[in-house]
């Protein structure tokens, strides 16, 4: 018999922001980073994001290349405090009904996997703090003396997700018509249509209008909104303003 998984995005599904920004502020906090990369570059990027006058996705995308470029020469090692204080003291600041859901998929034995574009260090102690199957982040290269190296194998594109699910229904031997999904952006597009119970949580407009293009998915695809003590369930051909 085959197994059953719930495959889960990080970032802004379970975790209510992004890990990777979460620790590029620490480092910027702990001067491990120039805090002036942050003040003349990053900066203006979050500010654009946060007045609502920027894209989401666009936005993670140039604090990522901002990140990795700042993180090149970073000893591995070194950033380990940092690391894990990210986890420690925000690791809890989840949805709730990303959480229940993880704890629900736990009891009924299923494989819970978590696929991120965060770093895989930090999507690693994420998943170990939520006690799930396995993991699959952005895999930051590092040296023999484990020093940063700029390179990067990406996870937080619709391919490399697709690619990572494949390689763990090979190794869980996983049943994905009676597996679930959970995304928020239109990087986990891919996700939510290879199993036959998908749920977009605060999903991005780009996700939604994705959803509403495609039949198939548009027919099976829950959508969670959750906005402060509130959870609200939607359908798929919801209006997009």
């Amino acid at each position: 018999m085959k197994n059953i998984a719930a495959f889960f995005d990080v970032d802004g599904t379970l975790y209510r922001d992004s890990l990777m920004v979460e620790h590029f502020k620490r480092l910027i906090k702990y001067e491990v980073i120039d805090p002036s990369i942050w003040h003349n570059v990053a900066k203006k990027t979050f500010h654009n994001w946060d007045k609502r006058q920027g894209n989401y996705e666009d936005y993670l995308l140039d604090v990522a290349e901002i990140y990795l470029n700042s993180m090149k020469g970073q000893n591995k090692n070194h950033i380990e405090f940092i690391t894990n204080q990210v986890i420690n003291i925000k690791g809890d600041r989840v949805y709730r009904f990303t959480r229940d859901r993880i704890e629900w998929h736990k009891a009924q034995g299923h494989k819970v996997i978590f696929i991120s574009g965060s770093p895989d260090y930090l999507v690693s102690k994420m998943a170990e703090k939520h006690g799930v199957t396995d993991y699959r982040g952005t895999r930051y290269e590092v040296n023999e003396s484990n020093h940063f190296t700029g390179e990067i194998l990406q996870m937080w594109d619709s391919d490399s997700k697709h690619q990572a699910i494949l390689e763990f229904v090979e190794k869980y031997d996983i049943d994905l018509d009676k597996s679930y999904s959970y995304g928020d952006t239109n990087g986990d597009f891919s996700m939510l249509k290879l199993v036959g119970n998908p749920i977009a949580i605060n999903p991005a407009k780009e996700l939604v209008l994705n959803i509403k293009g495609d039949e198939e998915l548009r027919k099976k695809v829950t959508i969670i909104i959750e906005r402060k003590d509130v959870i609200y369930q939607l359908r798929a051909d919801v209006e997009i303003l």
